[in-house]
């Protein structure tokens, strides 16, 4: 994330975001920089308005909230079904044995 809010001081100081910068800023906040992860971010940002990416970021709609459904309660199931089940299991215990 150090990096990223480097590239965002720098844009928002209106100094060119490039290797040199990113690695003083980074160095002034005590951060050990990356070269590669560096390179990296320059690379990816090398197209990039950002002040007019926050802008178009903070006019976003925020999308609706998504609530989960309350838990619905389980039934219990009837005595009934239970004693059914048992009898039929013993029925068919008895039918093995005769």
């Amino acid at each position: 994330m150090e990096y990223i809010y480097s590239a965002l001081l720098l844009s928002k100081l209106g100094k060119e975001v490039s290797e040199h910068n990113v690695k003083k800023v980074l160095e002034a906040a005590g951060a050990h920089p990356d070269e590669a992860r560096i390179k990296a971010l320059i690379s990816a940002l090398k197209d990039v308005d950002i002040e007019k990416e926050i802008k178009e970021a903070g006019n976003m709609q925020h999308a609706p909230v998504a609530t989960a459904a309350p838990p619905t309660a389980h039934k219990e199931k009837p005595k009934e079904d239970e004693k059914k089940n048992e009898e039929a299991a013993a029925a068919g215990l008895g039918a093995l044995f005769g």
